[in-house]
């Protein structure tokens, strides 16, 4: 499909009700081993947990080889045969509440197609407004890749977290995390848990780490370094792959304006996602 059809996607809307159920919260929660986590009805659901509701759910006849529902629906069929999550960016305005019903309208605002070392990438940019009965609470802007299949891995250039850092904690990853936040999220893409695949189709060295899975933990590190104190924005992209193999460190550092910078950082200290949370 040629770039003049593909801006026919451009303007698209969507809208998909949902409840916050306390259910995956509390599996989310001790997933992340947070065994204390209070998930009754009327709580506040942490900012960006939203993402366990609105599932991509399809039949199993509507799937695509690497495990992502097929090509066409709501985004467009690209026909570049990779695809990612590259970056979003949040605005929060109010609190999700355990319990409520809640929407999520989502509108593709751009579609763009750039040349990088890979070859053609196209770049989806999508806006999700998720709502309940008291008006908007968060808003995301979300950036989704499409690459070539790649012949190789190519290991990426050293790009080493800051030194100036405040906190450096690792983080344990391995395989049974990767398949359980798949599972949460209804994240069917075999990167993540089908070593074959990943390796063999895609060219990686191992599993990969999620970088939703690392954006949330990136934000879960901020929150508690920072008690008390509720986001305003958050932004996260990712700059290289982590591996269920990595010793994985969540990193963060202040800001003369008081926002923070946030890194989760691989076996050689270089960033895998990097990420900037702002304050109330």
């Amino acid at each position: 499909m040629d770039t003049i059809n593909l801006q026919d996607w451009v303007g698209r809307h969507e809208e998909i009700q949902d409840r916050i159920y306390p259910t995956p919260i509390k599996a989310l929660a001790l997933t992340l081993n947070y065994k204390d986590f209070d998930v009754k009805a009327g709580n506040v659901l942490p900012e960006i947990w939203y993402w366990l509701y609105f599932l991509p759910i399809v039949p199993m006849s509507e799937v695509g080889t690497d495990g992502h529902p097929k090509r066409g629906g709501f985004l467009p069929p690209i026909a570049l045969e990779r695809r990612m999550w590259a970056s979003s960016r949040f605005k929060f305005q109010q609190d999700l509440i355990i319990g409520e019903e809640i929407s999520k309208k989502s509108e593709i605002l751009k579609i763009s197609e750039k040349t990088g070392k890979t070859g053609s990438m196209i770049f989806v940019t999508v806006k999700h407004s998720i709502q309940s009965k008291r008006g908007v609470a968060v808003e995301e802007e979300q950036d989704i890749v499409y690459l070539p299949m790649p012949t190789k891995f190519v290991q990426p250039e050293p790009n080493p977290a800051p030194a100036d850092l405040q906190w450096r904690e690792l983080y344990p990853i391995d395989p049974v995390l990767l398949f359980r936040f798949s599972a949460l999220t209804f994240n069917g893409h075999k990167i993540h848990y089908d070593w074959r695949y990943a390796t063999e189709v895609e060219k990686y060295p191992g599993l990969v780490v999620h970088g939703p899975l690392q954006a949330l933990l990136l934000f879960e590190s901020a929150r508690q370094h920072n008690p008390g104190r509720k986001p305003a924005s958050y932004k996260f992209r990712g700059v290289r792959p982590v591996f269920e193999f990595d010793r994985v460190s969540l990193c963060g550092r202040a800001n003369p304006d008081g926002s923070h910078d946030l890194y989760t950082a691989n076996t050689d200290g270089n960033i895998g996602m990097q990420a900037t949370i702002s304050w109330r």
